[in-house]
């Protein structure tokens, strides 16, 4: 069992479990533990992406709002499993850029549990309109939970908060 103060102590504040069926798999998801670049580029090249400027990578995650991820917990070297990043002027409105999940991990339920934390993440921040960019091969994994096309139906997704 994970702790709260172990999942504070190695994730940062605001880390969370994630629930699986494999009661051996801890998961977690955190927005303070900081990203291994070289570990992150790993991941993305996994699910298919094509490799960016680590200079610029930094950058863009420098320049994020929030950033998200995806833990296989191990006390001595979690693994980054999963990602997602927003930008936005972190008052109104967001953006989700990057959602990533291992493929040895996905099909799990992992990718709707991350974004329900994101959401969530984003709501305690005030944010009041969330949109999200996705290409148009996973439009249907979001149209599942509720996101909302935008008019042409190709890359974007929207979702309003109360």
């Amino acid at each position: 069992m994970l702790t709260p103060e172990l999942l504070n102590e190695l994730y940062g504040s605001g880390a969370r479990e994630c629930r699986t069926t494999n009661d051996d798999l801890k998961l977690v998801f955190s927005k303070s533990r900081p990203l291994d670049l070289v570990e992150l580029e790993q991941l993305l090249e996994a699910v298919g992406w094509s490799r960016r400027p680590v200079r610029r990578v930094r950058r863009a995650l420098d320049e994020s709002i929030l950033k998200v991820g995806l833990w296989r917990h191990d006390e001595r070297f979690p693994r980054l499993i999963g990602f997602a990043r927003c930008t936005g002027d972190g008052i109104i409105e967001a953006t989700v850029w990057d959602v990533a999940v291992h493929p040895v991990y996905q099909g799990s339920g992992l990718g709707k549990q991350m974004m329900l934390y994101i959401l969530k993440t984003l709501r305690e921040m005030g944010i009041e309109r969330v949109t999200l960019f996705a290409d148009s091969g996973v439009v249907s994994f979001y149209k599942s939970q509720g996101w909302t096309l935008e008019p042409k139906g190709h890359r974007c997704a929207f979702w309003y908060a109360n």
